[in-house]
Protein backbone atom coordinates (compact mmCIF):
# COMPACT_ATOMS: atom_id res chain seq x y z
CA UNK A 1 0.00 0.00 0.00
CA UNK A 2 1.05 3.43 -0.98
CA UNK A 3 0.73 7.00 1.48
CA UNK A 4 1.11 10.24 0.42
CA UNK A 5 1.74 12.55 3.25
CA UNK A 6 0.86 16.05 2.79
CA UNK A 7 3.50 17.63 5.62
CA UNK A 8 1.66 20.89 6.11
CA UNK A 9 -1.71 21.79 8.34
CA UNK A 10 -1.32 24.79 5.98
CA UNK A 11 -5.44 25.20 4.24
CA UNK A 12 -4.88 25.34 0.53
CA UNK A 13 -1.17 24.88 0.33
CA UNK A 14 0.61 24.36 -2.54
CA UNK A 15 1.91 21.23 -1.12
CA UNK A 16 -1.27 19.44 -1.07
CA UNK A 17 -1.63 20.43 -4.70
CA UNK A 18 2.07 18.92 -5.17
CA UNK A 19 0.67 15.63 -3.18
CA UNK A 20 -2.59 15.21 -5.44
CA UNK A 21 -0.68 15.39 -8.44
CA UNK A 22 1.51 12.68 -7.30
CA UNK A 23 -1.60 10.20 -6.20
CA UNK A 24 -2.80 11.01 -9.88
CA UNK A 25 0.04 10.07 -11.91
CA UNK A 26 0.34 6.90 -9.58
CA UNK A 27 -3.45 6.17 -9.93
CA UNK A 28 -2.47 6.79 -14.14
CA UNK A 29 -0.26 4.16 -13.85
CA UNK A 30 -2.38 1.75 -12.09
CA UNK A 31 -1.58 2.19 -8.19
CA UNK A 32 -3.90 3.62 -5.96
CA UNK A 33 -2.73 5.47 -3.14
CA UNK A 34 -4.12 7.34 0.17
CA UNK A 35 -3.84 10.97 0.55
CA UNK A 36 -3.08 11.73 4.28
CA UNK A 37 -3.29 15.67 4.62
CA UNK A 38 -2.50 17.08 8.07
CA UNK A 39 -4.89 20.01 7.48
CA UNK A 40 -7.60 19.72 10.28
CA UNK A 41 -5.67 16.78 11.98
CA UNK A 42 -4.55 16.61 15.86
CA UNK A 43 -1.27 15.33 15.61
CA UNK A 44 0.47 17.37 19.18
CA UNK A 45 -0.43 14.36 21.23
CA UNK A 46 -1.88 10.64 20.92
CA UNK A 47 -5.56 10.36 20.36
CA UNK A 48 -8.42 8.59 19.24
CA UNK A 49 -8.04 10.30 15.45
CA UNK A 50 -4.74 9.46 15.63
CA UNK A 51 -4.70 5.67 16.47
CA UNK A 52 -7.50 5.44 13.64
CA UNK A 53 -5.29 7.26 11.10
CA UNK A 54 -2.38 4.68 12.33
CA UNK A 55 -5.16 1.61 11.87
CA UNK A 56 -6.60 2.51 8.64
CA UNK A 57 -3.46 3.94 6.74
CA UNK A 58 -0.06 4.35 8.35
CA UNK A 59 0.19 1.31 9.77
CA UNK A 60 -0.66 -1.07 6.39
CA UNK A 61 1.20 1.15 4.24
CA UNK A 62 4.71 0.04 2.88
CA UNK A 63 5.43 2.82 0.69
CA UNK A 64 5.39 6.18 1.98
CA UNK A 65 5.67 9.77 -0.17
CA UNK A 66 6.26 12.69 1.67
CA UNK A 67 5.50 16.20 0.01
CA UNK A 68 6.75 18.89 2.39
CA UNK A 69 7.39 22.45 2.13
CA UNK A 70 10.07 24.31 3.62
CA UNK A 71 9.46 25.67 7.37
CA UNK A 72 12.41 27.87 8.32
CA UNK A 73 14.95 25.52 6.43
CA UNK A 74 13.56 22.37 7.55
CA UNK A 75 10.04 20.75 7.85
CA UNK A 76 6.91 22.04 9.37
CA UNK A 77 6.61 20.94 13.08
CA UNK A 78 3.35 19.11 12.66
CA UNK A 79 4.98 16.57 10.70
CA UNK A 80 7.37 16.36 13.14
CA UNK A 81 4.54 15.85 15.51
CA UNK A 82 2.80 12.99 13.69
CA UNK A 83 6.12 10.88 13.76
CA UNK A 84 6.60 12.07 17.26
CA UNK A 85 3.17 11.05 18.42
CA UNK A 86 2.80 7.99 16.48
CA UNK A 87 3.42 4.10 17.30
CA UNK A 88 7.00 4.06 16.21
CA UNK A 89 7.46 0.67 15.83
CA UNK A 90 4.25 -0.73 13.49
CA UNK A 91 4.02 2.61 11.80
CA UNK A 92 7.23 3.32 10.16
CA UNK A 93 9.82 0.82 10.77
CA UNK A 94 11.23 -1.85 8.02
CA UNK A 95 9.03 0.12 5.56
CA UNK A 96 10.38 2.67 2.24
CA UNK A 97 9.91 6.40 1.71
CA UNK A 98 9.83 9.34 -0.88
CA UNK A 99 10.75 12.22 -0.15
CA UNK A 100 9.59 15.86 -2.34
CA UNK A 101 10.65 19.26 -1.04
CA UNK A 102 8.03 22.30 -2.30
CA UNK A 103 9.17 25.57 -1.98
CA UNK A 104 8.64 29.20 -3.52
CA UNK A 105 12.89 29.49 -3.90
CA UNK A 106 15.09 28.03 -5.28
CA UNK A 107 16.30 24.80 -3.20
CA UNK A 108 13.33 23.36 -3.37
CA UNK A 109 13.49 22.83 0.08
CA UNK A 110 16.96 20.95 0.03
CA UNK A 111 17.90 21.56 3.68
CA UNK A 112 14.37 20.09 4.84
CA UNK A 113 14.57 16.56 2.57
CA UNK A 114 17.49 16.17 4.73
CA UNK A 115 16.20 16.67 8.17
CA UNK A 116 13.33 14.04 7.38
CA UNK A 117 16.33 11.71 5.54
CA UNK A 118 17.52 11.97 9.35
CA UNK A 119 14.71 11.23 11.14
CA UNK A 120 12.87 8.91 8.79
CA UNK A 121 16.58 6.74 9.29
CA UNK A 122 15.95 6.79 13.04
CA UNK A 123 12.46 5.42 12.43
CA UNK A 124 14.13 2.66 10.32
CA UNK A 125 12.67 4.18 7.29
CA UNK A 126 14.88 3.09 3.69
CA UNK A 127 14.53 6.60 2.02
CA UNK A 128 15.05 6.34 -1.65
CA UNK A 129 18.34 8.43 -2.86
CA UNK A 130 16.33 10.29 -5.71
CA UNK A 131 14.88 12.95 -3.49
CA UNK A 132 12.84 15.85 -5.72
CA UNK A 133 13.28 19.52 -5.17
CA UNK A 134 9.96 21.31 -6.40
CA UNK A 135 11.68 25.11 -6.15
CA UNK A 136 9.35 28.00 -7.79
CA UNK A 137 6.10 26.10 -7.10
CA UNK A 138 3.97 29.13 -7.20
CA UNK A 139 5.03 29.29 -10.88
CA UNK A 140 5.06 25.59 -11.87
CA UNK A 141 1.29 25.18 -11.29
CA UNK A 142 -1.79 25.67 -13.24
CA UNK A 143 -4.79 27.65 -11.40
CA UNK A 144 -6.23 24.19 -11.17
CA UNK A 145 -3.18 22.91 -8.90
CA UNK A 146 -1.91 20.86 -11.40
CA UNK A 147 1.57 21.28 -12.50
CA UNK A 148 2.41 22.95 -16.25
CA UNK A 149 6.31 22.55 -16.07
CA UNK A 150 7.27 19.51 -18.29
CA UNK A 151 10.51 19.12 -17.14
CA UNK A 152 8.83 18.60 -13.66
CA UNK A 153 6.28 15.94 -14.67
CA UNK A 154 9.07 14.33 -16.65
CA UNK A 155 11.39 14.00 -12.90
CA UNK A 156 8.20 13.43 -11.51
CA UNK A 157 7.47 10.05 -13.77
CA UNK A 158 11.26 9.10 -13.18
CA UNK A 159 10.98 9.01 -9.52
CA UNK A 160 7.91 7.48 -9.50
CA UNK A 161 9.43 4.54 -11.37
CA UNK A 162 11.96 4.21 -9.51
CA UNK A 163 10.12 4.37 -6.43
CA UNK A 164 7.79 1.77 -8.05
CA UNK A 165 10.47 -0.52 -8.24
CA UNK A 166 12.76 0.23 -5.25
Amino acid sequence: MYTIISGTNRKGSNTIKIAEQYRQLLSRKGIEANLVSLEGLEVTSRNPDLVELEKSILVPTQKFIFVTPEYNGSIPGVLKCLMDSSDIQPTWWGKKALLVGVSTGRAGNLRGMEHLTGILNYLKVVVHPNKLPISVVHVILNVDGTIKDELTLQAIDHQLEEFIHF
